[in-house]
């Protein structure tokens, strides 16, 4: 085989590796962790946010923002501070993403030992 034959075979080769290699594996998924978009975030949306809601007005976003952090959007009727027909209306467009953890304490340093 000449040196432009095996060139060219190498060259073609590899030009449609990706292409094959694109059609032959499915999309990933998206990560789960991943904010939807036009969500409101129960733990972080400012007053005027939550305000945009339906049937939430000054009272309830105040209430709300005070009854942080929520570990689930749930946690609205759980504790009372929505009626279930309306969380019914807004669960399709708030999330309550996790709080990030506080780091650990530091660990005292040891006493310094007496002679």
């Amino acid at each position: 085989m000449s040196f432009k034959a095996l060139f060219a075979a190498l060259a073609i080769l590899l030009g449609t590796g990706p292409v094959l290699a694109q059609g032959a594996r499915p999309a990933p998924p998206p990560a789960p962790s991943a904010p939807a978009s036009g969500l409101i975030d129960l733990n972080s949306a400012s007053r005027d946010d939550l305000m945009s809601l339906d049937g939430i007005g000054e009272v309830r976003a105040d209430a709300i923002i005070r009854a942080r952090p929520f570990k689930a959007k749930t946690e609205l009727v759980e504790r009372r501070l929505i009626p279930e027909a309306l969380y019914e209306k807004i669960s399709d467009k708030v999330m309550a993403r996790p709080v990030p953890a506080a780091p650990p304490p530091r660990p005292a340093p040891p006493a310094p030992k007496r002679t």
